[in-house]
């Protein structure tokens, strides 16, 4: 098994599908970029994730979506329109991360299903008995603000 391991962005919005056999597949490419200045280069991987995975991953997977994808490596061969034979990089996606990204509006959308449901405006009593619930796990606490002063006291110079 040729395994690979790599990050990037999708080029496009993932397309769902479905096989003969009912089986989903969802289908992206992802462009990952090595070097930097003149030297950069993007490659592009044709990835695809198999049956329920595919489903729900669906709706996260829009295009500018930063991803790191874990799979199985295969070069598919093909020809071009001038008769060339090319070869194409597809992976068949055993692990799959979801990162910040253009996708963020998404991982709103999905962060927004976790959320405690809201009261209505005629339970006020309810309100004042209730303690407002606890921030989402990704809101994170503000730091603490050390005075300048206190720096320069630790100094041993």
């Amino acid at each position: 098994m040729n395994s690979i391991n790599f990050d990037g962005r999708l080029g496009a919005d993932a397309q769902l599908r479905y096989t003969p056999n009912g089986d989903a597949v969802l289908s992206f490419s992802v462009a990952s970029d090595i070097g930097f200045g003149e030297r950069r280069t993007t490659n592009w991987f044709n990835c695809q994730v198999w049956g329920k995975r595919a489903e729900a991953l669906q709706r996260f997977m829009v295009k500018g979506q930063q991803v790191t994808v874990y799979g199985q490596l295969t070069l598919r061969e093909w020809q071009d329109r001038e008769g060339a034979k090319r070869l194409s990089p597809d992976v068949r996606v055993v692990e799959l991360s979801l990162q910040g990204g253009r996708g963020d509006e998404a991982a709103d959308e999905h962060q927004a299903a976790y959320q405690p449901p809201r009261q209505q405006a005629g339970a006020e009593s309810e309100k004042a008995a209730t303690p407002p619930p606890p921030p989402p796990p990704s809101a994170r606490a503000p730091k603490a603000e050390t005075p300048a002063g206190d720096l320069d006291d630790d100094l041993p110079f």
